[in-house]
């Protein structure tokens, strides 16, 4: 049987198919744009498991009443430089947005802002705000508690723990910045659903099952459990930090953590109570220590180190996303077979164009 190969489209025409497909289903028109945009940038920089791979999923969450269309998202406790935000069951691109805004704004003011969100929703991958800060020379932090459980205490077997991924981003001059967004098991569940969509088998390592016996078919990933980083040897390093940043992300904003986090994979209809923080961080409030000249000698000093026989180059966090961002930008946004027959099938379903006619 011939292997059917994957389909390109622009970033323009992806990210108004999925703005259609959301105002039909309800989004107000500005929202939907916002979402859109944010889903479409996922994909424009690699983030395949994070971008318009789930709109079905979050079609199928407006329509059961998963999403709250309409949101009142609110500030229920502030600070000078502290918040937490009331998504009020929104899309989480949404609430992460305005808590970007806000986390921005108060690090103007007062050199530091940090705000928590409770009652959000997935909202893509974490550099999309970690990044926002960077336009106003200064850092970006992310942290959020995944939207299920994939991950045990260590040693155990009780799925009490998420992805629960991290990000940073810290300006430079003339280098790109730098950028960090992974997960704190070895690959991000969205990994896993990306090779179900491609019909790829997952690497060893990624996953186990309940004998501890390794897991390569990611349509059998419900059998499984994700490994922490460090996997099999050293994982109760990614076990540590997945609990350390669900505290700060869930339990610090009053969002779920533990056995209160909602799967929704599996479920369309439930309030998630999704915990997510993000901070921006003013390098002007440390004095003019001229820290995007001294990025910029540190990643050339990196770029330029002498390498291990057989390594072509040594890449910084945020290029190989920077490449993939000038290459889709290009060439086009790739779509798997199997993603666009279900694009296709939501498309039909709310009665709007197919992406590819």
């Amino acid at each position: 049987m011939p292997v059917l190969s994957e389909t390109s489209v622009t970033f323009g025409r992806l990210k108004a198919f999925i703005e259609q497909a959301l105002t039909s289903v309800g989004l107000p028109a500005a929202d939907a744009a916002t979402v859109a945009a944010l889903m479409a940038a996922a994909d424009l920089q690699g983030s395949d498991g994070h971008g318009v791979s789930r709109l079905p999923q979050y079609v199928r969450r407006i329509k059961a009443g998963g999403f709250n269309v309409r949101p009142n998202i609110h500030v229920v406790h502030e600070h000078a430089s502290t918040a937490v935000l009331n998504g009020d069951n929104g899309m989480g691109h949404l609430v992460m947005k305005r808590a970007a805004e806000m986390a921005i704004e108060k690090a103007r003011r007062t050199g530091l802002g940090w705000v928590n969100s409770q009652f959000s929703n997935h909202a893509g991958p974490a550099s999309l705000y970690a990044t926002m800060p960077l336009a106003h020379d200064m850092i970006g932090l992310y942290f959020a508690v995944g939207n299920a459980n994939h991950l045990p205490p260590w040693g155990g077997l009780d799925m009490l723990l998420s992805t629960n991924p991290i990000a940073a981003a810290i300006p430079a001059g003339d280098e790109n910045p730098i950028v960090l967004d992974m997960a704190t098991t070895v690959a991000a569940y969205g990994k896993v659903k990306t090779k179900a969509l491609r019909g790829e088998a997952m690497p060893e390592g990624w996953m186990i099952d309940r004998e501890g016996k390794p897991l390569t078919d990611p349509k059998r990933a419900d059998e499984g459990m994700l490994l922490p980083l460090g996997g099999m040897e050293a994982g109760y390093k990614g076990y540590g930090l997945a609990m350390i940043i669900g505290l700060l992300a869930g339990t610090l904003g009053g969002a779920a953590m533990g056995r209160d986090v909602i799967d929704f994979n599996h479920d369309d209809d439930s309030v998630t109570n999704t915990g997510q923080a993000i901070a921006a961080i003013n390098i002007a409030a440390f004095g003019d220590i001229a820290i995007k000249r001294s990025v910029d000698a540190l990643v050339r000093d990196f770029r330029n180190s002498r390498r291990i026989p057989g390594v072509d180059r040594i890449w910084v966090p945020g290029e190989r996303s920077h490449e993939t961002r000038l290459r889709r930008t290009s060439l086009g946004i790739p779509i798997a077979p199997a993603l666009l027959r279900g694009l296709d099938q939501v498309a039909d379903e709310v009665g709007i164009p197919r992406l590819v006619n």
